[in-house]
C-alpha cells in the first residue's frame, strides 16, 4: 500500500514548482486548516498535494523511520508524475521534509519548515524523549483516541487553536495503533540528529516560528546559523519568519504564513 496523497488543486501552470504539505503528529491531510486553501489562492499557477504521514489517515507503512517515509513520499509522488516539489512542513511533517531535503536532495527544490526541528544533539535528551515517547504510544494503545486528543490538544503548544483550526473530528479517523507506531518510529528520541547534516541541504530554506513559541524560535535561530554555513551565495541562505501565534501558527493565521511562503517562493524563483 502506497502513502495516500491528496490533490489538494491542479495548478494551471503545468511547468511550475508543485508544492507537497507535509502535516503534524496527530494530524493527516483534513488538518490544514485554511491553509491549504490560502496557499492555493496565492499560488493559483502551482499543484499542491497533501500527504498522510506513515501511520495517521488512510497510510499505513506503520513500522517505516523517517528516511524510509522519505523513500516513500518520494515514490508516491511519482505516481502522480512529480519529480521535484517544494516542501511545506508543520512540526513532525518539518522533519520529515528534512530528511528529504538530506537523503533526497535531488528531489527538493525548497524547504518551508513551521515549528521544525533537525532533532535532538544531544545522546541523553534522545534516550529520555524516547522513553517520553514510548509512553504516549503506551497511552495510545490502552485508552481511547478520544481521551488521549483532548490531553495532546490542551497542551501550551496549541493555545489559541480555535476549534475549527484543531481539526479534532479529522484527528479522530486516524488509527490508535498507527499514531503509536509513528511516535516508536518517526518521533524526536528516534530521529537521528540532523544538526551537523544542515550543511548538505542543497536548496533555498524558510524557517517559520510563531512569536509566542520561544522554544521554536531558538531553534529557527540556531538553524539559520548552521544552514548559512553552506554557502557565501545568496541562493542558499536560510530565511526567518516570525508570525503572530503559538506552535501551529499557519492554522492560527493561516493568510498570513501563506503570504510569507508565497512571498519566499517569489524571491527564490521558486
Amino acid at each position: 500500500m502506497t502513502l495516500n496523497a491528496v490533490v489538494v488543486r491542479i495548478g494551471s501552470d503545468p511547468s511550475s514548482i508543485p508544492l507537497v504539505l507535509l502535516h503534524g503528529f496527530t494530524q493527516n491531510t483534513r488538518c490544514w486548516g485554511g491553509f491549504d486553501e490560502s496557499l492555493a489562492g496565492l499560488s493559483a499557477r502551482r499543484t499542491i498535494v497533501a500527504v498522510d504521514a506513515p501511520g495517521h489517515g488512510r497510510s499505513a507503512h506503520d513500522d517505516v523511520d523517517l528516511v524510509e517515509t522519505a523513500d516513500l513520499i518520494v515514490e508516491r509522488l511519482e505516481d502522480l508524475g512529480i519529480t521535484k516539489a517544494v516542501y511545506v512542513g508543520y512540526s513532525m511533517g518539518g522533519r520529515t521534509g528534512l530528511h528529504l531535503a538530506v537523503y533526497r536532495p535531488n528531489r527538493v527544490a525548497g524547504l518551508v519548515l513551521i515549528g521544525a526541528s533537525p532533532g535532538l544533539a544531544d545522546a541523553g535528551e534522545r534516550r529520555i524523549r524516547r522513553l517520553a515517547d514510548e509512553r504516549l504510544a503506551e497511552q495510545l494503545e490502552s485508552e481511547t483516541l478520544e481521551d488521549f486528543l483532548d490531553r495532546w490538544l490542551a497542551k501550551p503548544l496549541f493555545a489559541g487553536l480555535s476549534t475549527e483550526a484543531m481539526a479534532r473530528d479529522a484527528r479522530l479517523s486516524n488509527r490508535p495503533e498507527g499514531l503509536a507506531a509513528s511516535l516508536r518510529h518517526c518521533g524526536t528520541g528516534a530521529q537521528e540528529n540532523l544538526w551537523p547534516r544542515l550543511v548538505q541541504v542543497r536548496c533555498p530554506v524558510l524557517l517559520v516560528h510563531g512569536s509566542d513559541d520561544p522554544k521554536f524560535e531558538r531553534i529557527a535561530g540556531r538553524m539559520a546559523v548552521e544552514l548559512d554555513r553552506r554557502s557565501p551565495g545568496a541562493q542558499l541562505r536560510a530565511e526567518v519568519a516570525s508570525v503572530d501565534g503559538t506552535h501551529a501558527v499557519h492554522l492560527q493565521r493561516p493568510p498570513e504564513v501563506a503570504s510569507v511562503v508565497a512571498s519566499f517562493l517569489d524571491a527564490n524563483g521558486l
